[in-house]
This record gives structure tokens, sequence and C-alpha cells, in this order.
């Protein structure tokens, strides 16, 4: 059964505010994130590090950068289930966007089981599930959006490294 229903144009102004909003989710959940785990790349720096560990201070520019690019990467994933007139392809990228919803809630709870908790084994093993959900919607955007696989890249190299820091810090600390 296909679906007849014509897909409605969107304006100019509406791509930019849906682009925005997209964007605006993912840094507006690290804002709020950061907001409650203040004194946390203060405390990074007083930890025992692992080899290749970074400043403190490329945390935050990695992270908007990075969520900058998911978000765009989301937006690219919603907008090609939204001009499909497919099913398959309308459904493809609902389940992308809803592997995309829950691995960022999993990334916004990281950084306080590991700061503000301390839980340093369990926020890895936490970082590996949410990573396995990564590599899912990476899988996924590439069937539906390269522009949005990607972008998608960067963010799964840097949970790579971060899941190397996490580690090291919890057999250093």
């Amino acid at each position: 059964m296909t679906n007849k229903k014509k897909t409605a144009k969107i304006s100019t102004w509406g791509k930019i505010w849906r682009i925005a909003l997209a964007i605006a989710v993912p840094l507006g959940g690290g804002l709020i994130i950061s907001l409650f785990t203040r004194d946390a790349m203060s405390k990074f720096s007083t930890f025992s590090q692992p080899p290749l560990a970074p400043p403190a201070w490329l945390f935050p520019v990695a992270w908007t950068i990075l969520y900058v690019l998911m978000g765009l990467a989301s937006y690219f994933i919603w907008k090609k289930g939204y001009d499909s007139k497919k099913v398959a392809e309308k459904t493809a990228s609902r389940n992308a966007l809803i592997v995309y919803g829950v691995q960022l809630v999993m990334n916004f709870v990281w950084t306080p089981l590991f700061f503000s908790l301390g839980w340093y084994w369990f926020a890895f093993v936490w970082l590996m599930v949410m990573w396995a959900l990564i590599i899912v919607l990476l899988v996924q955007a590439f069937r539906i959006s390269r522009p949005a696989f990607f972008m998608l890249l960067p963010y799964i190299i840097w949970c790579t490294f971060a899941a190397y820091l996490n580690c090291g810090i919890a057999i250093l600390n």
C-alpha cells in the first residue's frame, strides 16, 4: 500500500526553524547538564589521567561542535522521512530518530554519573551501551542520509576516545 497523501513543501523559514530546533535540542540538553555539573572540568583536572588525556578546555569546545553536528544529522534524518512518500522510509526515519533520542538522553545522563556521583565503572558500562546505540544510529543513518552519517562519525570517534578516558580514569583513581 502506498502513501497517497501529498507531502507539503516546507518554506525556507520553516526549514531554518526546524534546523535551529534540531540543533537546540542537543545544545540545550548539554547546557542544562553542564549547569548541574559545573565543577566537572575542575574535578577532571584533579584525576590521575591516562596518556593522551586532553586539556579540560577542549571538552566544551568538542561537545559544542558534536552537538551541532548531531542536531544537523537528526534534521537530515527527519527531513528524509518527511519528504518520502514511502511508508518504509518514513518508518526508518522515525526509528532512527527514536534511537537518536535514546542515545542523546544517555549522553546527558553520563556526565552526572561520572562526575557528580563518581560511579566511574558504571559510567563506563553506560557509555558502552550508548556507544552501541550510536553504532546502530550510524547504520540507520547510512541507509537514510549519507550527510547525516558523515556528521555522526566524529561523535562515535569522540565517544570511543571518551570510553578510553573513562576506563583509564576508573583504573587510575
